[in-house]
């Protein structure tokens, strides 16, 4: 059976090596899943302190995240995570939430019932929304969002207080460089369609036991192999198939998915027929930082909110996981895109967001902090921007990764679609 259907290697377990193989282990394809690191998860995954499991990074999923929270559904981890009606706010300056209505009424009347702004920027957002929805969320030439928003008077306090953070959380991209056209994809699939999609999805364990931790029971129990501290170090191309080399082996494939980071793509590819094209575009890439920067503050510390948005300082948004991992008095502060927090040590960045927390929310100062910082945590998602399809040049050898051709930027839902698409490919070829 296995000699009929082919052997596919899928070249890492980040969320979209995952749904890949989490895919083609439910169509009865032999997949191996190689992971060079000893954890599953890739740049979304768990990290041991003080006792503690926390992230890499603080990821949120939107309700539009529908491929993701598929495949949640389908490995059995949907009650992973706390889903909230669309709520921003940031204390003392700013606050919208939308109603129960449908779409795109509930993100109206929550424009024009949000604090802290004049009538003139709500109407005037309000305006905007029903303009991007009459163009159909399209751009006869991409721009940038700092363009975009000037242009339709989005540059006052409404896109300091909502376009920006919402830009910087979905692109990780400065809005003078960031690509309005992306931008204005994320907006319409979490703004016109259902109201749902808009929901604010935030994990209540830590990334690995999100997805990758269930995901690799779901590949085992179906025949598919997980193999972690595995680091594959040479992709040969041979008689209709691919020899894949680590230290001490090597296994040849019919087919192949490299669902790596592009940085670790690339040696991989470059020799590779027919790959120039894709090795030729990662190599044009430039990358954003993203720090995380986690407070332990005494067990009685609790927030307004789960998530709360921050502004004036380096801190963009804070996320308390008393209220959705259980660990009263921890909080979560995020730094998105490059910035001056990137010149200073770890102390001083977790004593200047201590002191920014300190002023919003008359907090004490935290028994202890954890600062990760992720220097090439996405692609810059600019405008102009070209990415490599999931197919490439070479036959039966496929790209998966946030990286890869999408409407979306590098977000957990655009890595899960490569993937999953990647996956439709191989059943493909494979069937015919």
């Amino acid at each position: 059976m296995a000699e009929e259907l082919g052997r596919a290697a899928v070249i890492g377990c980040g969320f979209a090596g995952i749904a890949a193989a989490v895919k083609l282990a439910e169509c009865g394809i032999p997949v191996t899943l190689f992971e060079a690191g000893k954890v599953l998860g890739g740049r979304a995954r768990g990290v041991d302190y003080h006792g503690i499991r926390l992230d890499n990074g603080q990821h949120i999923l939107l309700g539009a995240y529908h491929e993701t929270l598929s495949l949640m559904d389908g490995v059995g981890v949907r009650d992973a995570v706390l889903r909230l009606p669309l709520a921003l706010s940031v204390p003392g300056q700013f606050a919208l939430r939308a109603p129960a209505l449908p779409a795109p009424f509930h993100l109206l009347l929550g424009l024009l019932n949000a604090r802290g702004l004049p009538f003139s920027e709500r109407s005037s957002a309000i305006r905007f929304a029903l303009r991007l929805r009459l163009m159909g969320f399209r751009l006869a030439r991409d721009t940038s969002v700092a363009s975009l928003l000037a242009r339709h008077g989005q540059d006052g306090n409404i896109g300091r207080l909502l376009w920006e953070p919402l830009c910087l959380a979905a692109l990780n991209t400065p809005m003078d460089q960031a690509s309005a056209q992306v931008f204005l994809n994320v907006l319409r699939d979490s703004f016109s369609h259902a109201r749902s999609d808009s929901d604010l999805v935030l994990p209540r364990v830590n990334l690995s036991a999100l997805l990758p931790d269930a995901a690799a029971s779901h590949i085992r129990n179906r025949g598919g192999k997980i193999l972690t501290g595995f680091r594959i170090r040479q992709v040969d191309a041979v008689n209709q198939g691919f020899t894949l080399h680590w230290a001490g082996g090597s296994e040849m494939f019919s087919h192949v998915i490299c669902a790596t980071a592009p940085r670790h793509a690339l040696p991989l590819i470059s020799a590779l027929p027919g790959l120039a094209p894709a090795a030729g575009l990662i190599r044009k890439f430039s990358y954003q930082p993203i720090a995380t920067i986690y407070l332990q503050y005494p067990e009685q510390v609790q927030l307004p909110q789960p998530m709360l948005g921050l502004s004036g300082g380096w801190g963009q948004w804070v996320f308390d996981h008393g209220q959705t991992h259980g660990t009263p008095g921890l909080l979560a502060v995020i730094i998105s895109t490059e910035g001056d927090w990137q010149h200073v040590p770890a102390e001083q960045m977790a004593a200047r967001i201590a002191a920014e927390l300190k002023q919003v929310f008359e907090l004490t100062e935290p028994l202890w902090h954890k600062v990760i910082v992720e220097k090439r945590a996405t692609f810059a998602c600019a405008v102009g921007t070209e990415r490599p399809d999931q197919k490439t040049g070479l036959k039966n050898f496929y790209l998966a990764g946030d990286y890869t051709a999408s409407d979306y930027p590098a977000t957990i839902e655009s890595a899960v679609r490569s993937g999953v698409k990647c996956a439709a490919l191989v059943s493909e070829a494979i069937s015919n």
